[in-house]
């Protein structure tokens, strides 16, 4: 996975450029930064995006050149999906809560979205960040790391700490649907990613989505009364829309669906 996202970020230019577009709604597309209409400082990073499911709807859509880029995508998107069910499954049940909880609660069709993400090297790598602080709005989030260098980061204790990358294994964050979901008895993760000023990196990012029509809610099992509720009901449409108007480093974003007597 991560060969075959160096061969499409090596093309030349002109290639890569038939995906390019700023528009959000688009459902494969390559861009940069973040949000280049509102930000002031932009971030050090070109990404493809592409939505992977169902895949028999998307995947015509994703790039054919390099030409095995489709079929080690696809594979790739199949597994990813085993794994972030499965886990999905562990954690409902480490709340107390049937297995199948939170998948029934986000959608039989839950979503599911990837940013293949590439930082190049970069002359002043103290001015910018690859992405800056921030929750993902998604479930949860399945990341790939380059091997060769080392770029995320994640906040604990006020601190940040660099998450080396190892052998045959994922990073998994918590996304703020989840934290909303359990009553923030899981919280969504702080991260970061820097860039290095000798050498570019590739990550893979799995996201993991609810229905857009899903209604997140914490279950009577994890509050008291509705009084202890700390979130307001509400859509993941509603969610999602919300954190791609505003920019990343514009705080939680949870915040803003907090019930008023939490505030």
């Amino acid at each position: 996975m991560l060969k075959v996202s160096k061969e499409f970020f090596d093309l030349p230019i002109e290639e890569k450029m038939k995906l390019y577009s700023n528009d959000p709604s688009k459902t494969t597309r390559l861009s940069t930064s973040s949000n280049l209409q509102k930000e002031k400082i932009h971030n050090w990073r070109d990404y493809l995006r592409l939505h992977c499911y169902p895949l028999d709807k998307y995947d015509q859509e994703w790039p054919s050149n390099p030409s095995s880029f489709k079929q080690i995508v696809r594979n790739y998107c199949i597994e990813i999906r085993k794994l972030g069910l499965k886990l999905q499954e562990a954690i409902s049940e480490s709340l107390g809560l049937d297995k199948d909880y939170i998948n029934n609660s986000l959608g039989l069709e839950q979503g599911q979205h990837m940013a293949i993400n590439y930082y190049p090297k970069c002359p002043e790598p103290e001015l910018t960040y690859g992405l800056p602080a921030h929750t993902d709005p998604n479930t949860l989030t399945i990341l790939l790391q380059d091997m060769q260098v080392t770029g995320l980061q994640l906040l604990k204790d006020g601190k940040w700490l660099a998450v080396k990358p190892f052998p045959n294994a994922f990073v998994v964050n918590i996304g703020d649907q989840l934290q909303a979901l359990s009553n923030s008895k899981y919280k969504s993760t702080w991260h970061r990613a820097v860039v290095n000023a000798h050498k570019p990196r590739i990550s893979v990012a799995t996201f993991l989505c609810p229905c857009n029509n899903a209604v997140i809610k914490a279950p009577s099992e994890l509050i008291e009364d509705e009084s202890k509720a700390i979130y307001k009901d509400f859509t993941y449409e509603e969610y999602y829309g919300k954190f791609w108007s505003r920019n990343l480093d514009q705080g939680h974003c949870l915040e803003l669906f907090k019930n008023s007597r939490e505030i």
